[in-house]
């Protein structure tokens, strides 16, 4: 394929030297793609599951009380009193599951995914 030349609107040639407009333009194009990988994942992943999506409100809840129970009644951490101290656990601990959940996530992708990569050309 000749750099820069597309045979149809899907084919993707990551050029060197690229503006970033043209890259956020292509994965708006390609967002499709992104929404239905993700959308698999999910299934994938609370498919065996009793309760199946809903753990994904569970888990969170639940650290919330252990929290709670743990430094706000046994360690008696003080808080300010405007805030009920679970709302206070919460509002912290959701940032960090966050991002905790997506590094460890975004490694194993990589490792799963491992012959998608093996298609994708890496200039050196």
């Amino acid at each position: 394929m000749i750099e820069g030349y597309r045979e149809n609107e899907f084919d993707l040639v990551i050029e060197p030297r690229r503006s970033e407009k043209n890259y956020w333009n292509d994965l708006w194009r390609f967002r499709e793609l992104f929404i239905f990988l993700a959308w698999r994942d999910i299934l994938v992943r609370y498919k065996q599951t009793v309760i199946g999506l809903s753990w994904s409100l569970i888990r969170p809840f639940l650290t919330m009380v252990v929290m709670t129970i743990v430094f706000g009644k046994l360690a008696k951490m003080p808080t300010d009193g405007k805030v009920p101290y679970p709302i206070l656990v919460y509002a912290a601990m959701l940032p960090w599951q966050f991002f905790s959940t997506s590094f460890s996530e975004a490694s194993n992708s990589l490792v799963a995914s491992s012959n998608l990569l093996t298609k994708i050309y890496f200039p050196r």
